[in-house]
């Protein structure tokens, strides 16, 4: 298995094509396609952390925005 370091947007991009690909096999995990995979996917995991970093969320807001997408104010908080 030929696999190579995932350094630019380009490798990236192919890296996300190739995995595409290998999910459409829908591969054992201990085959040789299965393990490519693997490998490809955290070196995408990688990839992605330093090239596009998610901060965490605030929990109040994350709270506001699950009850604006439910429709619920802070009254139907109280029991």
């Amino acid at each position: 298995m030929e696999v190579r370091a995932t350094r630019t947007e380009a490798d990236y991009l192919a890296a996300l094509q190739e995995v595409s690909r290998l999910i459409d096999l829908d591969p054992l995990m201990d085959s040789p396609p299965g393990e490519r995979l693997e490998v490809l996917g955290t070196l995408i995991q990688a990839y992605e952390a330093r090239h596009y970093p998610i901060d965490p969320t605030d929990p109040i807001d994350a709270i506001k925005f699950r009850m604006d997408q439910s429709g619920l104010t802070v009254k139907d908080l109280v029991p």
